[in-house]
């Protein structure tokens, strides 16, 4: 990615320096008014934020503060909270929102765009790289259709908490600046079953190098617009993959979309090592950069299964629970494929780049496997078949996936050691103990007895593998019900909740004693309550 000279510390709000290359480079909505309409030939509309009535800061994150090149005690100044909640506009913020169309739920749904998020403008971080600061829930947008363009405190406190937990687990996503309430109410019917209901408002601002998804190019590609496809095409290279700006077209094109398909499958094999489910993989939710994007219905599982999905709306067809991600994110990136082509005029090219994603997909996941086993790699057939037996293990009753993986490091392999010894850790991480049957501890049994001789075999000791699991299996994970308690305290006045929460998961990897009730099975309660299991489009 192409970069500049990082900024000096910001003392104060009045310092920061915008260099806008988006809006400077692409082409403009010619219509500034800002009401609801098809926008044709223009990468984006540029729209002012609604402003909020009374902004205060509830959250923030210190790291991406730093990031970005703030001295910490700016966020104590009212100014943060008013320019985060939409309220102030700095000199040389450039506030818009993108035009893009997607498929939804394997539909073309037409034109998009940004609905509830309005860009401001991109700043230079510490590491000289661009970054976009983008409120979402500030107000309607041309692209906002029948909606108001407003964001509740729930939904906000959902984003932002898992966009920050994410990058602390090491995986590729957007990141969050701030959380703001905006002093006013949102009127939200959160299961669609007829009962809207007021709500507290709040905004966050997003960060990233880019916002740019595949339905950035879907939409011009769409409706013949080859030279504004050209043009975004050929900015985004420049912008964001400067090393292939110096390449031919239309090969670059081809080398492109090469490079997203493989940060695409790191993306989501990295989703399948923590047990995330998107919820919502559209088109139009898929970045061009690899990174995870737009935190809706999003959920971890708790007990291990895989045709779980935390979306009601996806809750018949189940399009995109845990399982067939891999295989959604292939059919999104066919999408892409079929965008760029107009760029390209043959197929070849893209077609070899997509063919791509099955075995690089699968030489990630192998990887990825192996280190949550504790192996150096699946490089046998026994290797293999670890590899899929321990997914049948957590199939075989209710199961934690988390807890499974942190307890599986635990268990000793010396010989000689009874088997029902050694299984006993993996009880911890049943929800229902008193279905496990005979058949099922034999078949742990079975499994446990083949892994463990294979560390023996390959000379792994105990503690260095432990030591080893525990670094790619977190212990914390943003559990809904975790999420939900904070919005709950935050709900009631209590917004420091979402600070804790937050800083249990900036270390989901390490042991810390006293918060192991973060790190507990999910309870009782919370298997079936809203917010806590299944989630809408609303949540």
């Amino acid at each position: 990615m192409s970069t500049v000279g990082a900024a000096p510390p910001i003392s104060s709000l009045d310092d920061v320096r915008f260099d806008n290359r988006f809006t400077s480079a692409l082409p403009a909505d010619p219509d500034t008014v800002n009401h609801r309409r098809q926008v044709i030939g223009a990468c984006y509309s540029r729209v002012a934020p609604t402003p909020a009535p009374t902004p205060q800061l509830l959250a923030h994150s210190a790291e991406m503060v730093d990031l970005l090149g703030f001295d910490r005690d700016v966020v104590n100044d009212p100014q943060f909270a008013a320019v985060f909640a939409g309220s102030t506009l700095l000199d040389g913020m450039d506030p818009h929102a993108h035009c893009y169309g997607g498929h939804q739920f394997g539909s073309w749904a037409g034109q998009l765009g940004d609905g509830r998020a309005i860009a401001l403008g991109e700043m230079v971080d510490r590491n000289g790289q661009h970054q976009t600061l983008q409120l979402k829930g500030a107000g309607p947008t041309p692209y906002s259709r029948t909606a108001d363009g407003l964001a509740v405190l729930r939904s906000s406190v959902r984003e932002f908490l898992c966009s920050e937990a994410m990058a602390h687990l090491g995986v590729p996503t957007t990141r969050a600046l701030s959380l703001v309430g905006t002093g006013d109410f949102v009127i939200r019917d959160m299961l669609y079953d007829g009962n809207p209901a007021p709500e507290p408002g709040a905004v966050v601002c997003r960060v990233a190098p880019s916002f740019v998804r595949f339905g950035n190019f879907e939409i011009f590609a769409s409706r013949g617009d080859v030279e504004t496809l050209h043009t975004l095409a050929d900015f985004v290279i420049g912008a964001d993959f400067s090393h292939l700006a110096g390449e031919p077209a239309p090969g670059r094109y081809v080398q492109f979309f090469d490079e997203v398909v493989r940060s695409t499958a790191e993306m989501v094999c990295e989703w399948l090592r923590v047990g995330f489910v998107h919820g919502v993989m559209n088109t139009d939710n898929m970045s061009i950069l690899g990174l995870t994007i737009d935190y809706g219905p999003y959920g971890w599982i708790d007990n291990y299964d895989p045709d779980w999905t935390p979306n009601t709306t996806d809750a018949a067809h189940r399009r995109y629970r845990f399982g067939t991600q891999p295989a959604v994110a292939q059919w999104n990136l066919m999408q892409l494929a079929n965008a760029l082509y107009p760029l390209i005029g043959e197929a070849e090219g893209l077609q070899a780049a997509l063919d791509g994603y099955g075995p690089y997909f699968e030489q990630k996941w192998s990887a990825m496997m192996a280190a949550k086993l504790g192996l150096p790699g699946l490089d046998t057939d026994a290797d293999r078949e670890l590899a899929t037996g321990v997914l049948e293990v957590l199939r075989l009753v209710e199961t934690d996936m988390t807890v499974f993986w942190r307890r599986l490091a635990t268990v000793a392999t010396a010989e000689g050691i009874d088997p029902a010894e050694r299984i006993a850790p993996l009880a911890d991480a049943c929800y229902r103990p008193a279905e496990v049957t005979d058949e099922h501890r034999s078949a742990t049994s079975e499994f446990i007895e083949g892994y463990a001789a294979r560390l023996r075999t390959l000379g792994i000791a105990d503690q260095a593998r432990a030591e080893a699991m525990n670094r790619v299996n977190p212990k914390y994970v943003l559990r809904n019900y975790l999420a939900q308690v904070a919005i709950d305290s935050a709900t009631e006045g209590r917004p420091e909740a979402i600070g804790e929460l937050l800083d249990v998961m900036r270390r989901p990897y390490d042991d810390q004693p006293e918060r192991e009730s973060y790190a507990a099975l999910r309870p009782d309660w919370a298997r079936t309550r809203v917010g806590c299991s299944q989630l809408s489009c609303s949540s």
